[in-house]
């Protein structure tokens, strides 16, 4: 039952937020009066069953709060009565409206820093509570409370509009959106910390919300190169544990457990998007996961073509996590050594001081090729850098294997 509300309440969320906007207008303020609702619902709907028409009860106890909080301020008479006396079912009112995409927009506002942009639209529409975005971004949680509490502040001081934004503005409005949708479906693919390795209603939101974006912009090769992304990703969940729940590295999944109807959806669309204009970094990342999927085997993945299309990412997007797998297909095309001596540029990088994947990677090379003290010691460093447990276990038990 708990898992369920919880589902629910993080499907809700963004559209609750979306409809008291609308009506209400303040975006701080109603941002504030849904987290009250949010709270509300998960203690009463634990005890007392979810009700008829969830999304209704969220926007009247959300909509309470904001008239009890007006009221408490001493508002303007006239704009505390038309909150009290709004008919949640009059015309244009309707609750069966997703303004979901136009918060989407509406977070990514121009006047906020790219950082409190992703800030507050993981907390707004993707759901993420402010602990897990301060992991992300590598601060305490009471520096990401305070960014977001002065992006909402930013956003109602700006007058923002609640639509989607002029042509002018969409390009770049539209960059940070797909980085914030990335960032979501990566945080449920590959947990950051918990005792679970994914979550996927994480991953779900944030394939609805590409759709969503891909039916707005046909024509955005990056939405679809984005999608394309999550899809061709997402189809191998299913063999990403075993049954004792334990990390199965790629190579040693079983491929008949993929999804064979988003692979193939994923491959249509980025066979739809390649060629028709210059390739953006989600579409050759979604290149790159493609020849995975498509490999009948791992013994027959194309290496050398994932290593071309890494060479590629490179010159259009660079990056330590970039570099980080290119090092992988390196190792797999030249050898091991010519990976670690890739891998070795990455060392002096600030930016990969604070994730463990450079020694998660550093030891699979070093295991392949057969320096096995070394390997077990990064083994055994990148186990004690991961707050995910799943992954403690995975690289604790890959360097006892090593004896």
């Amino acid at each position: 039952m708990e898992s369920r509300v919880e589902d629910l309440l993080r499907e809700l969320a963004p559209q609750v937020l979306g409809a008291l906007i609308r009506r209400h207008g303040q975006f701080d303020a109603c941002e504030d009066a849904v987290q009250e609702a949010l709270l509300a619902a998960s203690l009463q709907w634990q005890e007392k069953g979810v009700p008829d028409n969830p999304k209704t009860w969220l926007v009247a106890v959300a909509s309470r709060r904001l008239v009890d909080r007006w009221r408490s301020e001493s508002a303007r008479r006239r704009r505390e009565e038309k909150a009290a006396l709004l008919d949640l079912s009059g015309p244009g009112q309707s609750l069966d409206r997703d303004d979901t995409l136009a918060l989407l927009f509406l977070c990514c506002h121009p006047s906020l820093s790219v950082p409190s942009q992703l800030a507050l639209t993981l907390r707004a529409v993707g759901g993420l509570t402010t602990a897990a975005i301060a992991k992300a971004f590598l601060v305490p949680e009471a520096t990401m409370a305070q960014r977001i509490s002065r992006a909402k502040e930013r956003i109602r001081n700006t007058g923002a509009h609640f639509e989607l934004p002029p042509a002018p503005e969409r390009a770049e409005r539209l960059r940070v959106v797909l980085h914030v949708l990335y960032l979501v479906f990566n945080e449920g693919y590959m947990t950051s910390s918990g005792p679970e390795l994914h979550r996927a209603d994480l991953t779900a939101e944030a394939i609805r919300l590409a759709r969503m974006l891909h039916q707005l912009m046909p024509q955005e090769g990056e939405v679809a190169g984005l999608l394309a992304l999550m899809l061709l990703t997402d189809a191998r969940r299913a063999a990403r544990t075993d049954a004792a729940g334990s990390i199965v590295p790629l190579a040693e999944q079983r491929r008949e457990l993929w999804s064979s109807a988003q692979i193939e959806e994923g491959v249509a669309l980025l066979t739809r998007t390649l060629g028709t204009a210059p390739a953006g970094p989600y579409q050759l990342q979604a290149a790159i996961a493609a020849v995975h999927d498509q490999a009948p085997s791992a013994g027959e993945t194309d290496w050398p073509q994932i290593l071309a299309l890494y060479e590629v990412l490179e010159r259009v997007s660079p990056g330590p996590v970039v570099t980080l797998n290119r090092a992988v297909a390196v190792a797999m095309v030249d050898g091991p050594r010519a990976g670690l001596a890739l891998l070795g540029t990455l060392d002096a990088d600030e930016r990969m001081a604070h994730t463990h994947r450079l020694e998660a990677v550093r030891a699979h090379l070093l295991e392949m090729a057969g320096d096995i003290d070394a390997a077990r010691e990064s083994y055994l460093r990148a186990a004690r850098m991961t707050a995910s447990l799943p992954e403690q276990r995975h690289l604790a038990l890959r360097a006892s294997r090593l004896g």
